[in-house]
């Protein structure tokens, strides 16, 4: 049974993620400044303290004595929340604090959340190159919380080439859902240009629960990232429809499927086995 910290476990999504590793079996700690109703244990800390997360990862009196994986999701979630720099400012301290802790801890393992803004977004202002969007472009970083993003990927390649053995899978989650959300999705079909921002793409927090914990079992050294979507999009009007509709210009690179994401899980369903169990279409029911 593993010990796995988990950043930001009182979150959104981390509230999912923190749950599905629980109920898999693992043993875990929260580490947030936010309290939670969890039965995981929790910790205040402040991760753009060094010193604090340095301890959070190494021992905790009466509480634990070791570490064995970090998934790191804390973060300011979205742009526009905080000024820009603020915004810049406690993403990259964090994840840059989380990293080299977990590196004097002997960790060799850890996830973090990366996101779709990579890839381009907003794609109502600069549409992408291809459709489905996946990994194989170079990012397009367009505010302050995603060019941190880019330079948390880039970090990581570096710890991974300071250390042969470690494993780094960042994670560009999509916007992330809980199931009271999905009483909102029939009014995009009034007007697709609504979510053409994100291609009318979604995650529902279980399965970014499940793509974390696939995540965590990577057996390959040094960093990868993936696309998480789920399977469809947030429309009712097939996705070959809303593609010609919104981005006539822009290839579409494969046959879809009725609803098919836009966002390509292609590759995280091919190395991590990740597949999509949940979509609103079934009121958020596998």
């Amino acid at each position: 049974m593993a010990r796995i910290a988990v950043t930001g476990g009182s979150g959104k999504l981390g509230r999912a993620v923190v749950q599905d590793l629980l109920d898999h079996g693992q043993q875990v700690v929260n580490l947030d400044q936010a309290p939670s109703s969890s039965p995981a244990p929790w910790l205040n800390v402040d991760l753009t303290d060094f010193g604090q997360v340095v301890g959070a990862l190494t021992t905790v009196d009466e509480r634990y004595d070791r570490i064995d994986a970090v998934v790191h999701l804390a973060a300011v979630p979205a742009p526009g929340l905080l000024p820009n720099a603020a915004t810049f400012h406690n993403n990259i301290r964090a994840t840059y604090n989380v990293f080299e802790a977990a590196r004097v801890a002997g960790i060799k393992t850890v996830v973090w959340a990366s996101s779709e803004t990579l890839l381009g977004l907003p794609f109502d202002t600069t549409p992408p190159p291809y459709l489905p969007v996946d990994e194989e472009y170079p990012v397009r970083p367009n505010s302050s919380y995603s060019l941190a993003k880019h330079l948390e990927e880039q970090m990581a390649a570096q710890f991974c080439r300071w250390d042969p053995e470690l494993t780094m899978v960042g994670l560009r989650f999509s916007n992330v859902m809980e199931p009271g959300d999905y009483e909102a999705f029939p009014s995009y079909d009034a007007d697709p240009r609504l979510r053409s921002w994100n291609a009318w793409a979604y995650i529902d927090a279980r399965d970014g629960a499940q793509a974390v914990r696939r995540a965590l079992a990577y057996p390959e050294a040094g960093v990868e990232v993936f696309v998480i979507a789920n399977a469809d999009t947030v429309m009712s009007r097939s996705s070959a429809a809303l593609a010609a509709e919104v981005f006539p210009d822009v290839p579409v690179r494969k046959e879809l499927g009725e609803h098919e994401t836009l966002l390509s899980i292609d590759k995280a369903r091919r190395l991590l086995g990740y597949e999509p169990e949940f979509t609103w279409r079934s009121t958020g029911t596998p």
